[in-house]
Parts: structure tokens; C-alpha cells; sequence
């Protein structure tokens, strides 16, 4: 049987593959969903159900033929911070409103432009995050008592040593042992899932060892349902709508973030290529989707991802696949996960948030010591402190900022003139000195765009050119290869000015998207197509026919092959100082 599309020449032998790796997945999406519904503050069966409709859904629609969805650790403080000011029904409403806009940003083609997010801001919230998610099961790994849920990381701190007095021996052993679990089984039995093994021998170990001494999922949130879950409806009137829109798009940011870096890594690890907007549909159905049966919002999840292409995966299928195993094991033994320890919990998380702290990514930047440094710590310590949302949006400013600041220093405006011992009469900052400078035509290199961040470019070229013999200024734009209105307008500012000193303006190697623009605004009109030229030397022949010749008797500076004739006198034969007159940043002229 072969199908087209992602499942093109798809087998029995690749739907072995696909069960086989479905399954395991499905396993370790258990505890996560369990974990991470906690978490975030709500039932642990919520992010259950979470997992069997978003994932079902994410790998029947999305855009990737790898991709596992669910709750993830990335949603965590923000869906904390909307059940703690909210409440649990307006999570649902934000989750649902998060799929449209997920929807509205695939259909729009957004999907490319997720890529455009710096990333020290994306490894800066990210390390924010795995900060909160580690602090946050610090009181159940140490079993503490009377703890309760704040929004910020200071008040959270403040509650656990408040009630550290409360700590329970035998929460901390069952935290150890499953974080022995965590840790060790990997090394020793590399197929088995970590977690899984992890909450099993610790759940063992705390009913026969110490029965009825720790805080299990039963006795905090109740026994888990069995069976299927059940329809949820939403009550989307204007006033539960309204407050929930921010949180709604925070939400569809980061998931869609989340669910790209994803798609990307299993690309990588497969060689294969994701459509990314039809990946931000998916997402956004699944996302509508899950609220309507008490599903908290999902992303793609790097590491299950990782997992299902490691046991084998084929297509989709494997996804599906693991959304009905955790199906059946909900309907079949839901009940004897209530008797899971949340110490048991906490080091599974503590571990999820280790592995996404980006620690070696994070470390390196730090030691870059650039604007990039800079951005990272602001988000981070933001996300930490503050929220997410307040993170994002002042570190995407800082970055922006501190971009444009770098285009601005990339713009030089060099004095130039001909080195006439090269033989190719090439132009050159260094030829320009207080004994070999024209009197009467000035050459400027313009390199770099001209555009809002680079304003004070001209200001400095209109210095040099100011009263004395000048006739004609030359501009060389050839290495302009933008320019937006605010450039434009610089530029007609200095021409209007050199005009109103009866100097000429000659132009030579104008672009094609810079030329645009100065017909559109009038400046070429301005200049005059007459002064146009497509190379320096045909701009030179013309500017040099407009010298007062004058003038130009007795000058000694002879700084074109065609001063010799004009001024009617032999340069004499001393070598230029090479570097006279440099610039001390880049080893350039100052303009």
C-alpha cells in the first residue's frame, strides 16, 4: 500500500517502526503531562487529556512529519500565572483563543518570521523558564507543607523558607531515589524511559517503605478519572473574552516558537523539512481542540520529539500512535496514578528543566561580552523576576535597539582621492592630507545603509565642505545598498545645502532601490539626471570640467593626473605620509 504526502511509500514494516516508537513515546508522555499539569497549577488528568487530543491532532495536521505535541515545561510560569489571576475556565478560554490566533498566524504565512527572533532573547527566557520550573518543585522534592502558589520567583522563595520548617524526611527520600532513577537509567537501560522507571520504583518504595507519610496525587487533587474525557464547553461571552486576549497571544507566541525550534531539530535529525505554517495550523486546531474537553495549551516538545525519532518513527503515525496509548492506559488504569508521590514528580521535572536551561548556549554567550550579553541577561533576569510577556517585549526592544545602533556604526562616509602611484588611480582615504586635498572638487565613499539609525552620517561630511574654492562635491553611492525615507531625507538636507553654497553635487554608482526612492521624493530631480553617473571616472571627467581653472593655477596639491596641465607646474617628487590624517577606529580617515 503506498500513500502520498507524508506518507509516501509507507509500508507495514514502516507502521511497525511507527507502533513501536508511538508507544514508547506515549509512555513518556505519561508523567510529563502529568507533571506539567501540576505545575501549571491545575489537575494532574487535565494535561492527560492535553496530551491525547493536542498530540493526536498536532501530528495529524501539523506541517511535521516527526513532530510529538503536548504540554510542555515552556508553558508553565505563564499558565501558573493565568490560573493564579484567573482561574482555571479562563485558561481554557485563553488556551482556545491562543489556537485561533496560532491559526491566523499560519494562514497569514507568519510562520517564516518566527525565525527573526534574536536569539539571546529566545536562550534568555528560555533559561528564565527552567529556572522557574526547578525553584517551583523545590517544596514538593522537600515535601513542604502549607506552601502556597505565587506568581512571582521572589514570593516563592519567601514561601519555601516561610515553611521549610515543615520538611518531610520521606518526601525527600522519594524525591532522591526517583532522581537516582532519572539519572541512572539512561547509563544502564537506555531503552527504558527515565521517568518511567523513576516514578514506579519510587511510588513502590513510598507505599510499602513509609505508606501513608507523603503527598501523593490522590490526597492534593483527587483521584484521576478513568475513561474517555468528557466534552468541556467554554463560555465565550465578551466579558471572559476581553481579559484573556494578551494572555491568549503570549500564549500563541511561545507556542508557536516552541513548536518551530522543534520542527527544526527533528528536520535536522532526519534530514527532512517542515512546512511551517501548515505546522502553525496544526497547532492552532490542536490547540482549539484540547480546551473543549479541559486541556490546558500544548507545543511541540523538543524532547519527545527527540525520542520518537530516535525509537524509529516513520511518519505521523508514530504520534497518533502515542495519543491513543496514553488514551488506553487513562481508561485502563487511570485510579493508580493517584497513588503517585508529587515528591515523585518533582525531580522529573527538575530534570526537564536542567535539560532545556540552554546552560552551554547561555555560558558561551556570557563570554562573548557583546550587545548580544546583554539581551540575554536582561530576559532572562526579567523572566525570572517579572513575567514572560514583560521579558519578551523588552528584550525584543533591547535587541532591535541595539541593532539599529550597529547598522548606524556600520555607515562610513570616507574622504577620498585617486592613488595615483597604484597605476589604477583606485581611490583612497589615506590620500587624503592637509598638503594633497583638492581645493575645489571633494570625492566621498558612502558605504552602508542610509537609513533612521545612521542620521548623523552627513553631518560630519558638511563640516569638511564649508566655504574656501569647493565647486563640486562627488558622491560616491555604490556601496549604498538601502536607503529608507529618513536617509533620503538626510541625504536631500545636505544637497539643498550644498546647492544653497553654490556647490554641484555629482552622484556616481547609485543603486537600484536607492534610485527608487530619490525619484519617488524628488531629490534625483533635485541632483539633476545630468549628474548621474554610473562609475567614478565618467563622474570625475565631468566634475573636473566644472573647476574654476583660475583657480587652479599655482595650486601644489595636484591631487588628479589632470592637475598638472591645469595649474601649469610639475608635482614635486616627495613620498605621501601613508597613514597621515587616519581614523583610529577601523584604520580609516576621518570624514
Amino acid at each position: 500500500m503506498k500513500w502520498t504526502g507524508r506518507f509516501r511509500n509507507y509500508s507495514a514494516a514502516a507502521l511497525r517502526k511507527d507502533l513501536i516508537s508511538g508507544c514508547i513515546v506515549g509512555i513518556v508522555a505519561i508523567p510529563l503531562g502529568m507533571a506539567f499539569a501540576i505545575a501549571s497549577g491545575v489537575k494532574p488528568e487535565y494535561g492527560l487529556y492535553t496530551t491525547i487530543i493536542a498530540g493526536i491532532l498536532i501530528s495529524l495536521l501539523g506541517g511535521s512529519r516527526f513532530q510529538i505535541g503536548g504540554p510542555t515545561g515552556a508553558f508553565i510560569p505563564i499558565l501558573l500565572a493565568i490560573v493564579l489571576q484567573y482561574g482555571y475556565e479562563n485558561l481554557l478560554i485563553a488556551g482556545f483563543l491562543a489556537g485561533i490566533f496560532l491559526v491566523l498566524m499560519g494562514l497569514l504565512r507568519l510562520g517564516t518570521l518566527i525565525k527573526f527572533i534574536p536569539r539571546p532573547v529566545t536562550i534568555g527566557f528560555t533559561a528564565g523558564i527552567a529556572v522557574t520550573i526547578f525553584s517551583g518543585q523545590i517544596g514538593n522534592f522537600l515535601g513542604l507543607t502549607g506552601m502556597k502558589r505565587h506568581e512571582y520567583f521572589h514570593e516563592n522563595m519567601k514561601e519555601i523558607a516561610l515553611q521549610f520548617h515543615t520538611l518531610n524526611v520521606y518526601s525527600l527520600l522519594t524525591a532522591a531515589l526517583c532522581l537516582a532513577a532519572l539519572l541512572l537509567t539512561p547509563k544502564f537501560l537506555p531503552r527504558i524511559p527515565g521517568s518511567l522507571v523513576g516514578i514506579l520504583v519510587s511510588t513502590l518504595a513510598a507505599a510499602w517503605l513509609f505508606p501513608g507519610k507523603v503527598t501523593t496525587i490522590g490526597s492534593a487533587y483527587g483521584a484521576i478519572p478513568g475513561g474517555l474525557p468528557s466534552l468541556h464547553p467554554l463560555t465565550l461571552s465578551w466579558d471572559n473574552v476581553v481579559p484573556m486576549l494578551q494572555p491568549a497571544l503570549i500564549i500563541a507566541l511561545l507556542g508557536s516558537i516552541e513548536s518551530l525550534l522543534s520542527a527544526v531539530v527533528a528536520d535536522g535529525m532526519t534530514g527532512t523539512r517542515h512546512n511551517s505554517n501548515r505546522e502553525l495550523i496544526g497547532q492552532g486546531l490542536a490547540n482549539m481542540a484540547a480546551p473543549l474537553f479541559g486541556g490546558i495549551p500544548a507545543t511541540g516538545a523538543i524532547a519527545r520529539t527527540a525520542t520518537n525519532i530516535k525509537n524509529g518513527a516513520v511518519s505521523p503515525f508514530s504520534g497518533i500512535i502515542h495519543g491513543v496509548v496514553v488514551l488506553l492506559i487513562v481508561a485502563l488504569l487511570a485510579p493508580y496514578a493517584s497513588n503517585i508521590p508529587l515528591a515523585s514528580m518533582a525531580p522529573i521535572l527538575m530534570v526537564v528543566a536542567w535539560n532545556m536551561s540552554e546552560r552551554k548556549a547561555f555560558a558561551h554567550m556570557l563570554k562573548t561580552r557583546t550587545g548580544d550579553t546583554l539581551v540575554l541577561l536582561v530576559t532572562f533576569l526579567l523572566t525570572v523576576f517579572t513575567t514572560l510577556t514583560t521579558a519578551v517585549e523588552v528584550g525584543l526592544v533591547l535587541a532591535v535597539v541595539l541593532f539599529v545602533k550597529r547598522m548606524g556604526e556600520l555607515l562610513t562616509v570616507d574622504k577620498v582621492l585617486p592613488d595615483l602611484a597604484s597605476g589604477k588611480d583606485k581611490v583612497q582615504p589615506h590620500m587624503v592630507t592637509q598638503d594633497h586635498d583638492c581645493p575645489q572638487v571633494s570625492i566621498f565613499t558612502v558605504d552602508g545603509p542610509l537609513f533612521f539609525g545612521a542620521s548623523q552620517a552627513f553631518d560630519r561630511v558638511a563640516s569638511q565642505i564649508e566655504g574656501g574654492l569647493l565647486r563640486v562635491v562627488l558622491i560616491r553611492m555604490g556601496k549604498v545598498p538601502f536607503m529608507d525615507t529618513t536617509g533620503e531625507a538626510n541625504f536631500a538636507a545636505l544637497i539643498k545645502r550644498l546647492h544653497q553654497a553654490g556647490i554641484t553635487v555629482v552622484v556616481s554608482g547609485l543603486r537600484a532601490q536607492p534610485h527608487k526612492l530619490m525619484e519617488k521624493t524628488g531629490c534625483y530631480g533635485m541632483i539633476g539626471e545630468a549628474n548621474f553617473f554610473e562609475n567614478t571616472g565618467e563622474a570625475l571627467t565631468h566634475a573636473l570640467a566644472l573647476l574654476n581653472a583660475d583657480s587652479c593655477r599655482g595650486c601644489r596639491h595636484f591631487a588628479f593626473r589632470e592637475c598638472t596641465g591645469l595649474c601649469g607646474a610639475e608635482p614635486e617628487r616627495k613620498p605621501l605620509p601613508e597613514l597621515a590624517g587616519t581614523r583610529v577606529r577601523d584604520g580609516q580617515v576621518p570624514v
